[in-house]
């Protein structure tokens, strides 16, 4: 059997309950999967092997007063069991043709320089490196929500 891809929706978390090990960072928690599938602006194609979750890639598409619609790739994750198999380029393909589906004008990815497997990897589906050095910066947040 192929290995499918798909992307999933509102109800669809019990595709989550069987993942390779090393696609995620972490276990797959059932209240976030349920809050992400559930918001029609975040994305989640997964490419499915005899029933297990064995890759995955994930977008958020935004919309501001000011500017066209883009899509943000989060994350691209593979099992190492299932790596070099071009898994990783057809999650994202599915998510940028999602994106064009919706309307984006662009999507964007950021990744360290360092990160060859990454930085081939968008390359390999037409991304456009960007001549400088891109800097990302993080912000912790108490995340105690409203009181």
């Amino acid at each position: 059997m192929p290995i499918e891809i798909i992307v999933l929706g509102p109800g669809d978390e019990s595709v989550l309950a069987s993942v390779a090990p090393g696609v995620f960072d972490h276990p797959v928690q059932p209240r976030l999967s349920t809050e992400f599938l559930n918001d029609p602006r975040h994305h989640l194609a997964v490419a499915i092997d005899a029933g297990c979750v064995v890759g995955f890639a994930s977008a958020v598409h935004y919309v501001h007063p000011d500017k066209a619609l883009e899509l943000w790739i989060n994350e691209v994750g593979v099992a190492p069991t299932h790596k070099r198999r071009g898994l990783g380029k057809k999650l994202l393909q599915t998510l940028l043709e999602l994106g064009g589906r919706l309307g984006c004008q662009e999507a964007w990815v950021t990744t360290d320089r360092t990160n060859r497997p990454a930085m081939q990897l968008y390359a390999s589906v037409g991304g456009t490196e960007s001549p400088g050095e891109t800097v990302a910066f993080s912000f912790v947040l108490d995340g105690a929500g409203p009181a």
